[in-house]
């Protein structure tokens, strides 16, 4: 993933969480903001519940490998917090179920 498309102010993230309403999914609690950018960005949190600073930034490489593979709509900000069940899933099973939030959102090219 491109860092052009990473959310990494903390500004942004406190606005998006504060302002927006969260869509929940299996392991993944969803904000999503509209905005007038040409530009989507995506922002990942992953608390000190999930593990160390090793399994932490694992889980995070594996989400930016998985969103990295599709093509996405411009406008939009995207925050991706990871609930602790997802210490029990193997990555396809991470990879499926993130993708199935993201296309559920109407995130991906194509999708209405």
């Amino acid at each position: 993933m491109k860092k052009v498309n990473i959310l990494k102010s903390n500004r942004d993230y406190n606005r998006i969480i504060n302002k927006e309403k969260p869509f929940y999914f299996k392991d993944y609690v969803i904000y999503l903001e509209k905005n007038t950018d040409d530009i989507y960005h995506f922002g990942f949190s992953v608390g000190k519940k999930i593990g160390n600073a090793v399994c932490r930034n694992k889980i995070k490489r594996q989400l930016k490998n998985i969103l990295d593979k599709k093509c996405y709509q411009n406008n939009f900000n995207c925050i991706i917090i990871v609930r602790k069940g997802i210490l029990n899933k193997s990555y396809q099973e991470r990879e499926k179920d993130l993708l199935n939030a993201i296309d559920k959102l109407g995130l991906m090219k194509g999708a209405k």
